[in-house]
């Protein structure tokens, strides 16, 4: 089933989301790693949404506000104003009246602290700080002197892999970390090369660390499978 192209309102503007899967019953709501990580990783989220679709399972790929195709300035942003759009599409799923699910792909992970989720599904999930120190190398790298706090304060935006990122937005980040509440289903996927904690660790490469964008379609079946099952369960 192909995605159907879609958009939804949030107090920011209006943005571009994609649909997969039945237009009944739970749905996944999908949120891309941030910044240049995104690219590496779209083609991949796609196919595993595609995959989802094969097997019943509805699930949204909302364009994130200051990313992608989205029109709305990044320097306006915060992480909490992401988040606050991305809890949009679930209010607007609810009053559906279908649940929803997050699906967070490393630092995506951080965009679904707003809504009212049923569960989160997390792969590889990055935290704020550590997503801070991949681009303060990437900040570096490009021949730039000084340590984080140079890169978040030295300027009213710092300039990192084409993203023009204001000191709120990176200030935002020190503090963000992972929802995890005891009380809501949470189900963590690493690949076997990561030492954080996990439910599950799958043998793949890591797409986010290839200088050009690709794909994995057996790792997008695996997780499919897994996501699938874990639904089935907190549906249960």
């Amino acid at each position: 089933m192909a995605p159907r192209i879609d958009h939804y309102d949030w107090p920011g503007g209006r943005e571009a989301l994609l649909r997969f899967g039945p237009d009944s019953g739970p749905v996944l709501v999908a949120a891309l790693p941030l910044f240049e990580e995104a690219n590496r990783t779209r083609t991949f989220t796609v196919t595993l949404l595609r995959a989802l679709a094969e097997r019943g399972i509805a699930s949204l790929l909302p364009d994130v506000p200051g990313q992608g195709e989205s029109m709305t300035p990044l320097a306006d942003l915060t992480i909490l104003r992401m988040a606050e759009a991305l809890e949009a599409v679930t209010d607007r799923c609810l009053d559906d009246g279908r649940r929803t699910y997050a699906l967070g792909i490393r630092s995506g992970a951080l965009l679904d602290y707003c809504a009212l989720h049923s569960g989160r599904w997390h792969f590889a999930p990055q935290d704020g700080q550590s997503l801070l120190r991949d681009l303060h190398r990437i900040w570096r790298a490009a021949g730039h002197i000084g340590d984080r706090d140079a890169m978040m304060y030295g300027a009213d935006t710092a300039e990192i892999a084409g993203n023009c990122l204001s000191a709120d937005l990176l200030s935002s980040l020190s503090a963000a970390s992972v929802f995890d509440q005891p009380d809501i289903p949470h189900r963590v996927v690493r690949l076997a090369g990561d030492p954080a904690a996990a439910d599950r660790k799958i043998h793949a490469a890591p797409l986010w660390r290839r200088s050009e964008p690709g794909n994995d379609p057996v790792l997008a079946q695996v997780l499919a499978d897994d996501i699938a099952a874990w639904v089935a369960a907190c549906e249960a």
